[in-house]
């Protein structure tokens, strides 16, 4: 990519979240989530937009003075929440969309300069990052997605399990034999390969994980993976909002 690229992040936010109804609403600090998530989205592109199909998320974002776009409330995922939005905004305008979750209210500029950063060689379809890990809880945790890339620094496979498995080795040990890493879940696309990915059926892996991002590499696509040494704490939960609070 040129330094003309076109850029635009787009959040996407809903109400009817199965473990934390109206997430995006909730208060850390004397703010909502989602405009944590907004303001530091900001400080990076100057085209940010909230994508939610709830009224009372659009009204918040209007009243601390943030851009949305209404969409449909059918959408699996927030990939295809992120198409909507753009399709509504004209969507041959931008070049490169960026995908932030609403519940990660403490991403960090750096993280967001990484993941663009990665579209500077014109190659790269879609970019994400990964983070090491350094607790045994969260090497075992299935709430935690792990990520095995290639020397090049593209994505094999995504699991919730801990890969590689570590054979003839106690589990106390795994950490200390291998670095484990963990998914970002923050994403960039090219608008060509965004166009195309929504059109894609859920395959077998997505289904068998519960991850999107399988689908692709299913299908072929490339996933470059970048190293952020940030710690993120995506808001699940009440108690995962408790837990950040602290």
């Amino acid at each position: 990519m040129s330094n003309t690229t076109r850029f635009i992040a787009i959040i996407p936010a809903r109400f009817a979240s199965t473990r934390f109804p109206g997430k995006p609403l909730a208060k850390l600090g004397d703010k909502c989530i989602i405009q944590h998530v907004y303001e530091r989205v900001k400080t990076v592109f100057e085209q940010a937009y909230v994508a939610t199909d709830d009224e009372r998320i659009a009204n918040e974002v209007e009243r601390f003075g943030g851009k949305y776009i209404m969409t449909g409330s059918h959408h699996q995922s927030g990939t295809d929440r992120c198409y909507d939005a753009l399709c509504q905004l004209g969507e041959k305008k931008y070049d490169v969309v960026v995908n932030i979750q609403g519940d990660e209210p403490n991403v960090e500029h750096s993280q967001i300069e990484t993941l663009v950063s990665c579209f500077g060689d014109g190659a790269t379809q879609i970019a994400t990052l990964k983070k090491q890990i350094l607790s045994k809880e969260e090497l075992f945790s299935p709430n935690v997605v792990k990520v095995v890339c290639s020397s090049s620094g593209d994505a094999f496979y995504f699991s919730r399990c801990p890969i590689p498995y570590m054979r003839g080795c106690e589990q106390d040990q795994w950490l200390e034999k291998h670095k484990y890493y963990k998914h970002i879940g923050i994403y960039a696309y090219t608008f060509e390969t965004l166009q195309k990915l929504v059109k894609l059926e859920q395959t077998s892996l997505e289904l068998a994980e519960s991850l999107e991002q399988l689908r692709w590499i299913e299908n072929g696509y490339t996933i470059k993976v970048e190293e952020t040494m940030v710690e993120n704490i995506a808001i699940d939960t009440p108690e995962d909002l408790l837990k950040l609070k602290k």
